[in-house]
């Protein structure tokens, strides 16, 4: 029964995420840290969620103020999609297969927009992502396909499958 995304959506108690998939909030460190110029006030030292996939979803194309690893637990094989601010683009694959450069860790910069997609025939994959300093919806920004286009015209294709 562990081997379906909706067993894994009950049991941890998931909720639609704006971004695709589901998640759920797993830990909020009680400290903070107040970094003036980037964050609109003090940030949690660290924060961690449930994140989950199903075939036919992706993690649209977004970017946030601070870094987030990505831990997969289950399932999978899945793809991190990153477009640095200046363009450059590269996929961290997500698995256990180190021969074919799968990882079961991957990190994204602050800043960096980035989703994320399923392997083909891939039926879902469950992951944790930690965000330090911690994460709040502030500072998340979903991307806007015609600016980001505009802004990056050879990724038109690949900004247009992920927004």
């Amino acid at each position: 029964m562990t081997d379906s995304a909706r067993y894994w959506i009950d049991r941890l108690g998931l909720i639609a995420h704006p971004e695709g998939g589901y998640f759920r909030e797993t830990y909020r460190a009680p400290g903070g840290v107040a970094l003036p110029g980037r964050y609109g006030g003090p940030r949690s030292f660290s924060t961690a969620i449930y994140f989950l996939l199903e075939r036919g979803q992706v993690s649209k194309l977004h970017r946030i103020a601070s870094d987030e690893v990505w831990h997969l637990y289950t399932g999978g094989p899945a793809v991190v999609h990153v477009l640095t601010p200046d363009g450059q683009r590269h996929d961290l694959a997500l698995g256990l297969d180190f021969d074919a450069g799968q990882r079961p860790q991957a990190m994204v910069g602050a800043g960096n927009w980035f989703g994320a997609s399923l392997t083909d025939g891939v039926e879902f994959a469950l992951f944790g992502c930690t965000v330090a300093p911690g994460f709040e919806f502030e500072d998340f920004e979903m991307a806007k396909r015609d600016s980001l286009i505009k802004r990056f015209p050879e990724h038109a294709a690949f900004i247009t499958g992920m927004t």
